[in-house]
């Protein structure tokens, strides 16, 4: 049993819920994302994205029309596998289509690049064997505050409330490893 934290953009709050692993997510229709598939190989009991995030998942899987491989959305940093700054941290990143060939990825990642519905799509020359998309907020928002450097999407951080969720995690979870 995970508890999910989810930031309701709509309503400004966060919002706490209670999913097996093979239910679906908050705000998902149908089961086309599940607890294990956001959670990925994370030990994590505690969850944490926005509702903005699922609402684009489930808008990219109903344009793409039938079901995509999710190889995770969610890590916690000392779990490894990404950098200093990763969206995963926050829950509002996705890396999908590892079971693909190479056309069908190109395929899924234009789609992803021409939706509008994410806010940035990994090129192929930093993930070639999966896509990566991200939905984050380009305001000021709870999760994050941005600074974008230049045009190759150089980002620098600043996350206050994701850092404490973080410290506090490995704290709580340090027996858990």
């Amino acid at each position: 049993m995970a508890t999910i934290k989810v930031f309701n953009n709509d309503e400004n709050r966060m919002e706490t819920y209670y999913r097996a692993e093979n239910e679906s997510m908050p705000y998902i229709n149908g089961n086309t994302l599940l607890v294990r598939e956001f959670r990925g190989s994370s030990r994590s009991d505690l969850l944490w994205t926005e509702k903005r995030a699922m609402q684009s998942w489930n808008s990219f899987r109903f344009m793409y029309g039938r079901p995509i491989h999710i190889g995770f959305a969610f890590k916690r940093p000392f779990e490894g596998g990404h950098g200093q700054q990763s969206q995963h941290y926050a829950g509002l990143a996705f890396d999908v289509g590892q079971n693909l060939t190479n056309s069908q990825r190109t395929e899924m990642r234009n789609l992803a690049y021409n939706s509008g519905l994410w806010t940035y799509v990994e090129p192929v020359s930093l993930s070639p064997t999966w896509v990566v998309a991200l939905k984050r907020d380009e305001t000021v928002s709870h999760w994050n505050d941005y600074m974008v450097v230049g045009t190759k999407g150089v980002e620098a951080h600043i996350n206050n409330y994701l850092s404490t969720c973080n410290r506090a995690l490995e704290k709580t979870n340090t027996a858990q490893r």
